[in-house]
């Protein structure tokens, strides 16, 4: 896409900013925690499922992906590492001029303000717990960027802030409580979310060492990559049996759509092997989360 066509600061340039494509990553999660409380919330008397908690959650979880996708945009181009000419990835708003870096602190600093006041009124449903939680997610979403994306724990940060926090803590905020089959479900989301930056690191792989940055995939090579991207899809399916054993038989069953459609990318992945062609590979995982998020929700519901 063309600069030329793209006002500085306009709408649309803020739209393209934030990445909205990104964002099922940031919905699925939560998704899946609140299917998973508001099933085992029928076990209590009375409406203990709380809608606008659910909201509340749902909403913290997408502004705080955007808050995110601008940092990465702004301390990327403030590095000098989003050179436009040699850049594999959809274009930044700010390496562009879409967007110029005085507005986009202004946003950082307006998005994290409206993340934390979104977050708040979940201490009145989650407890004081919440205001730690809370701290976690805006110190790490700085620290991903500027610091431990560079000395591959990005793949940990998905798995935690894209698994395990937003699933469990989504659940305990409506029932004050996290079981086995929770925490297992938030790790498997956690590693297909992680598929998402796995491909996006094989792509910028030559980049990256270029940069220094030392990524999971720069670390273990491009065939243990490919190998590793397959796996992440087969072990959430197969950790979905703990659905299984819990008489949730669909949560287990419709996921395997997901591992189907996942493993047709993988192989165009190993197809296409490097160079910008593989942001298809990129916009099907995306696709595939979702899918993945949906599948798993619709077999816990449908009972």
């Amino acid at each position: 896409m063309s600069d030329t066509i793209i006002k500085q600061n306009s709408l649309r340039a803020w739209i393209l900013a934030a990445r909205p494509k990104t964002l099922s990553g940031a919905a699925v999660p939560v998704l899946i925690g609140l299917s998973l409380a508001y099933m085992d919330a029928k076990q209590y008397e009375g409406d203990v499922f709380s809608w606008t908690a659910a909201a509340l959650c749902m909403l913290f979880a997408v502004v705080m992906q955007i808050d995110a996708n601008f940092i990465n945009d702004f301390f990327d181009y403030a590095k000098g590492n989003d050179d436009a000419e040699t850049r594999l990835g959809p274009l930044r708003a700010c390496t562009q001029g879409w967007v110029t870096t005085d507005a986009m602190k202004r946003a950082i600093a307006s998005t994290t303000c409206a993340a934390c006041v979104i977050g708040l009124p979940l201490i009145y449903y989650g407890g004081l717990e919440m205001i730690f939680v809370g701290l976690l997610c805006v110190v790490f979403c700085f620290l991903y960027t500027t610091h431990l994306s560079y000395i591959g724990m990005g793949d940990v940060l998905v798995l935690l802030f894209f698994g395990i926090v937003p699933v469990c803590v989504t659940y305990y905020v409506q029932l004050h409580l996290v079981t086995t089959e929770v925490f297992v479900a938030s790790v498997a989301c956690g590693l297909v979310i992680d598929a998402l930056l796995i491909v996006n690191n094989y792509r910028d792989r030559d980049n990256d060492k270029r940069d220094g940055k030392i990524t999971l995939v720069v670390r273990i090579g491009e065939h243990y990559t490919e190998y590793l991207y397959l796996g992440l899809g087969v072990a959430a399916c197969l950790m979905g049996g703990v659905f299984w054993m819990n008489q949730h038989v669909l949560a287990f069953i419709l996921p395997f759509i997901y591992l189907m459609l996942h493993f047709f990318t993988w192989l165009k992945m190993r197809r296409i092997h490097q160079g910008k062609q593989l942001n298809e590979c990129l916009a099907e995982t995306a696709r595939n989360i979702l899918v993945y998020g949906l599948t798993v929700s619709a077999g816990l519901l449908l009972l």
